[in-house]
C-alpha cells in the first residue's frame, strides 16, 4: 500500500489528464497477514443538498463536464485511509517522490499542488501521536480544515454545489468484494458501485464452453465471448448502482443457476442485436421487458503492486476531463457525476450523496486461497472487456503477462455509454464488435457472416497492466501493453 499510494500520487502529476488528485480511485487489496481481500472505495458522491439534486432533474447533469459535474474528491481520502489501515509509512515518506517531481517544475499548477501537499505534511507533523493519528490529522485538514474551506470557496465562486458538509461527510468505505470461481481460480471484483461484477457474471456463462478447444482468437472464441459480454453488460445497465441506495440482487446475479440460464441465450451461429437483461430474482433468462437503458470520453490510469510479504494491490485511478482546477491549491477535479443519470427508476440515477456507478474496475485473482494475479485497465466501458481478454489469455492459454497484455484484443459497444447522463439510455453500438487489425481477415468475415457489425482498430484497445506470481519460484512477472504506454518497475526502498 505504501508503494501503491506513492505511485498514484506521482500519477496524479505524470499521468495528469488520465488521473488527478481531486478525482477517484477504486482500490483492492489482498492482505497477506489476514489472508483476505477487501475493496476500498476512493469515490465521492453527489452533493447532499436535495435542492442541488433537484437542479439536475430540472436542468440535466452537464454532459460535457463542468463544476456542477464534480463529486466529492475521493482519492485523497483513499490515500490516507489505506495508509492508516494497511500501510507502514507516513504521508511525508510516500509523498516525497511526488514532491520531487513538482519541485522540478513543469505545469503552472505544480507549485500550488506542492504547497498543498506540504500543508498535509505539516498537519501530520503538527503534534506527537501514533502514525495513524498523524495520518488522520492530515486527512482532516483536507476535508474539514483550511484546505476544505479554500475548496468550498472555489466551488461557490465557480457555480458548484459541493459544500463543507459534503467534504466533511466523505468516508472511504471498506467493503467486501464480489467473487466467482472460474476453473479453480477465484476472481475478485469491487461491488456494484463499479461495473466489476458483470465480469464475474460473464465468467459464469463462459465456464460452460470449451474455450481452449475453440482456439485463441478464432471466430468461435471471439463470438462466444462477445455474446456473453453483451448479456453481462445488459444486466450491468439494468441493475447496477450504489448498493447503499439500490437493492441489487447480487447473490442471484452471481449464482451458477442464473449463469446457466443466461448461457442458454447464446446462439453460436448468430450475433444478437437485442439488449437482453435477465431476471435473476425470478430465475428467468430474460427480464419481463427488454433493456431500454445507452464508451465515451474519459481519463484513467493503472496501478498494480505486489511486495515480498505477499500483499497484492490492484487500483484504477481516474479523473474524467475536462478538469476543474482550484488554482490556489493546484487541486484538479474530474466530473464523475456524468456517470449518473436522471432517468426515473434507473438504479444509477442521481440522488443526494450517491456514488456514481463507475467503469473503474480493478481485479484480483487468487488460486487455492493465495494471490496469483492483479489486473488494472484504463479504457472506460472497455475495461472489463479487456480484463476478460487478458485473464483468459493466462487461464485458458497459459500466456505470460507480457504475452497476455500485448496480443490482439477485441471489444463490443453493445451497451449503455457510461459517460452520457441523458434520460434516453439507448445503445449506440448495437451489435458492434471492434477487432485489432492483426486478427485475420477470414475471422473478420466469419464474424460478419454471423451478424456482427465488425470494425477494425489499429492501435491498442484499452490500456492493461497485469501482475502474476510464479508459484514455483515466487518470482513476480509484470507487464503493461507498450502500445498503450503502460510499463512496470521494481522499487527497492533505501537501505534494503
Amino acid at each position: 500500500v505504501d508503494a501503491a499510494v506513492a505511485t498514484m500520487l506521482v500519477a496524479s502529476i505524470m499521468d495528469y489528464g488520465m488521473f488527478c488528485i481531486g478525482a477517484e480511485v477504486p482500490f483492492m487489496i489482498y492482505d497477506a497477514k489476514k489472508k483476505e481481500v477487501k475493496t476500498l472505495s476512493g469515490l465521492g458522491g453527489a452533493p447532499l443538498n436535495k435542492d442541488s439534486i433537484r437542479w439536475y432533474y430540472e436542468h440535466a447533469i452537464p454532459e460535457h463536464g463542468g463544476i456542477k459535474a464534480v463529486p466529492v474528491p475521493g482519492a485523497v481520502g483513499l490515500f490516507f485511509d489505506s495508509l492508516s489501515v494497511y500501510g507502514t509509512m507516513d504521508f511525508a515518506t510516500v509523498v516525497a517522490p511526488a514532491l520531487r517531481v513538482l519541485d522540478g517544475g513543469g505545469k503552472d499548477w505544480y507549485d500550488e499542488l506542492a504547497a498543498t501537499f506540504r500543508k498535509l505534511v505539516e498537519a501530520e507533523r503538527a503534534r506527537k501521536g501514533s502514525r495513524v493519528q498523524n495520518l488522520q490529522r492530515a486527512r482532516a485538514r483536507f476535508y474539514t480544515g483550511d484546505i476544505a474551506e479554500e475548496l468550498v470557496a472555489y466551488y461557490k465562486k465557480t457555480g458548484g454545489f459541493l459544500t463543507k458538509a459534503d467534504l466533511a461527510a466523505h468516508r472511504t468505505l471498506v467493503e467486501e468484494p464480489v467473487m466467482v470461481e472460474y476453473r479453480g481460480y477465484e476472481v475478485y471484483k469491487c461491488g456494484t458501485w463499479t461495473q466489476g461484477p458483470y465480469l464475474c457474471q460473464t465468467l459464469q456463462m463462459l465456464e460452460g464452453f470449451d474455450l481452449r478447444k475453440m482456439g485463441h482468437l478464432s471466430a468461435d472464441y471471439i463470438h462466444v465471448l462477445v455474446e456473453a459480454l453483451k448479456l453481462g453488460l445488459a444486466d450491468r445497465d439494468y441493475y447496477y448502482g450504489d448498493p447503499r441506495f439500490v437493492s441489487v440482487p447480487m447473490k442471484q446475479l452471481l449464482s451458477q443457476p442464473y449463469g446457466d440460464l443466461r448461457r442458454g441465450l447464446i446462439d453460436m451461429e448468430k450475433a444478437s442485436l437485442e439488449v437482453r437483461p435477465g431476471n435473476p430474482v425470478a430465475m428467468r433468462a430474460l427480464a419481463d421487458e427488454p433493456g431500454k437503458y445507452r464508451p465515451g470520453p474519459g481519463g484513467t490510469t493503472t496501478c498494480v503492486v505486489a511486495d515480498k510479504w505477499g500483499n497484492f494491490v490492484s487500483a484504477t485511478p481516474s479523473g474524467n476531463r475536462p478538469y476543474n482546477i482550484c488554482a490556489t491549491l493546484g487541486v484538479a477535479h474530474g466530473n464523475r457525476l456524468r456517470s449518473l443519470n436522471t432517468t426515473p427508476g434507473h438504479p444509477n440515477r442521481i440522488e443526494a450523496g450517491k456514488r456514481p456507478r463507475i467503469t473503474l474496475t480493478p481485479t484480483l485473482v487468487l488460486k487455492d486461497g493465495s494471490p496469483l494475479m492483479a489486473i488494472s485497465v484504463a479504457g472506460g466501458d472497455l475495461q472489463d472487456q479487456t480484463t476478460l481478454n487478458c485473464l483468459l489469455n493466462v487461464i485458458e492459454f497459459g500466456m505470460s503477462p507480457k504475452e497476455a497484455v500485448s496480443c490482439a484484443r477485441f471489444s463490443t459497444r453493445h451497451h449503455e455509454n457510461s459517460f452520457i447522463p441523458n434520460l434516453k439510455r439507448e445503445i449506440s453500438g448495437l451489435g458492434q464488435v471492434t477487432l485489432q487489425d492483426t486478427i485475420p481477415v477470414e475471422v473478420r468475415s466469419n464474424l460478419a457472416d454471423r451478424g456482427h457489425r465488425v470494425g477494425i482498430a489499429g492501435g491498442a484497445i484499452a490500456y492493461p497492466v497485469m501482475l502474476l506470481q510464479d508459484r514455483a519460484t515466487g518470482l513476480l512477472h509484470v507487464a503493461g501493453d507498450p502500445r498503450a504506454g503502460r510499463h512496470a518497475a521494481v522499487i527497492q526502498p533505501a537501505g534494503e
